[in-house]
C-alpha cells in the first residue's frame, strides 16, 4: 500500500486492498435519490466517502479548482447478477496478480472520462476497445491528475461532465512508448503499461485485461467552464517561455539531421496532432523530449538562439 499525498485516500486504498466485501454489502444503505444512470446510487453529501472523493477530485484540478463545482457523486451498486460477477472477477484477478507479484497487486485509483451514455454502457456491459497513442486499451489518469482526464470529458445536455473513478489492478508495469500498436502485455512478467515508470501520467490497461483489471466504482458529476478546452489552452499559453523560441517546423528540420526518419516522422505526427487540438502543448513537448532526448534538444535550441542573437 503506497503512501498518499492526500491522507483521506488511505481509507480508499484500505478498502481497495482489504475491504472488498464492503463495496457490495453496504451499497443498499446509501441514499438512493436522484439516480441518473441505471446501476448507480447517489452518495449523500454528508458522507465521509463523498468528502474524500470530492477533495481528491478538486485537489487535482490546478487552475480549474476555482471554476469547477461538484454536482453529485454516485456509486456503482453492482446491482445485477452480471455486475456482481464482474466484481467477484476483479477480486479473483486481484488475488492472482498479488500472488504473481510477490504479495502486491499494485491496486490504484484512476480517472476515466466518458459521456453519461458511455458510463451507462460501461456499468451495464463493461469497457470497450479504445485505440490511442499508446496502443489498444483503456487509458486512465492517476487519482491526483483529475485535470488531465477532464480534457477528454464530454458535455451532456444539462451542461454537466462526468468522470469515472475506477479501481485498477496494475501489477507490474512496463513503459509504453508513443506510437505503440501494443494490445497486450509484452510478456507474462507484465500486467499493465504506463507512459512514465517513475511518475506515470497515464495508466494503460490492455484490451485483453480491461474488463478484469478495471472496476468502475464511482461517478463524479461536475460543472466546469463551458469552453473548457479554451480555458486550458489559455493556461498553457501562460506557461510558454518568453525567451527566444524556435519554430517547431525548424526544430523538426534540424532534428532530421540527427535522428532516424522513423523518429522524425513520429515527431511530425505529434506536431500535427497538436495543431489539430488532439493533444495539448505540454503533451507535445513531453513526447518530443522522450523521442529526441533533452541533450540533443538543448544543443539544437542553443544553436538556434545563438544564430537569432547574431
Amino acid at each position: 500500500m503506497e503512501t498518499m499525498a492526500v491522507e483521506p485516500w488511505d481509507l480508499m486504498y484500505h478498502t481497495a486492498n482489504h475491504g472488498e466485501e464492503a463495496s457490495v454489502s453496504d451499497c443498499e444503505s446509501v441514499t438512493t435519490h436522484n439516480e441518473h444512470i441505471d446501476g448507480l446510487v447517489r452518495l449523500d453529501e454528508d458522507e465521509k466517502l463523498h468528502h474524500i472523493i470530492e477533495k481528491a477530485f478538486v485537489s487535482g484540478l490546478g487552475p480549474l479548482r476555482q471554476h469547477t463545482s461538484v454536482v453529485g457523486i454516485h456509486r456503482n451498486r453492482y446491482a445485477s447478477v452480471i455486475s456482481q460477477a464482474r466484481f467477484q472477477s476483479f477480486r479473483i484477478f486481484g488475488r492472482a496478480v498479488e500472488e504473481k507479484c510477490g504479495g502486491n497487486a499494485n491496486v490504484k485509483f484512476g480517472w476515466y472520462a466518458a459521456s453519461k451514455d458511455e458510463i451507462g454502457r460501461i456499468i451495464s456491459h463493461g469497457f470497450s476497445h479504445s485505440n490511442g497513442l499508446y496502443g489498444c486499451g483503456v487509458y486512465l489518469y492517476p487519482h491526483h491528475s483529475s485535470i488531465e482526464s477532464m480534457k477528454s470529458c464530454v458535455v451532456d445536455e444539462d451542461g454537466l461532465r462526468h468522470l469515472l473513478l475506477c479501481r485498477v489492478i496494475l501489477g507490474k508495469m512496463e513503459v509504453v512508448h508513443p506510437g505503440s500498436q501494443q494490445y497486450h502485455p509484452s510478456s507474462e512478467d507484465f500486467d499493465s503499461g504506463v507512459d512514465n515508470l517513475p511518475a506515470p501520467n497515464k495508466y494503460i490497461v490492455w484490451s485483453t485485461h480491461m474488463n478484469t483489471h478495471i472496476l468502475p466504482e464511482y461517478v463524479v458529476t461536475f460543472r466546469a467552464p463551458p469552453c473548457l478546452k479554451g480555458f486550458l489552452n489559455v493556461q498553457d499559453s501562460l506557461k510558454k517561455p518568453t525567451s527566444p523560441w524556435m519554430p517547431f517546423t525548424t526544430l523538426i528540420s534540424v532534428l532530421s539531421k540527427f535522428l532516424p526518419p522513423q523518429s522524425v516522422n513520429l515527431i511530425a505526427k505529434h506536431h500535427r496532432d497538436h495543431r489539430e487540438n488532439k493533444i495539448p502543448r505540454h503533451e507535445l513537448i513531453r513526447l518530443v523530449r522522450r523521442i529526441a532526448g533533452d541533450k540533443l534538444l538543448t544543443e539544437v535550441i542553443k544553436s538556434h538562439r545563438a544564430k537569432v542573437v547574431e
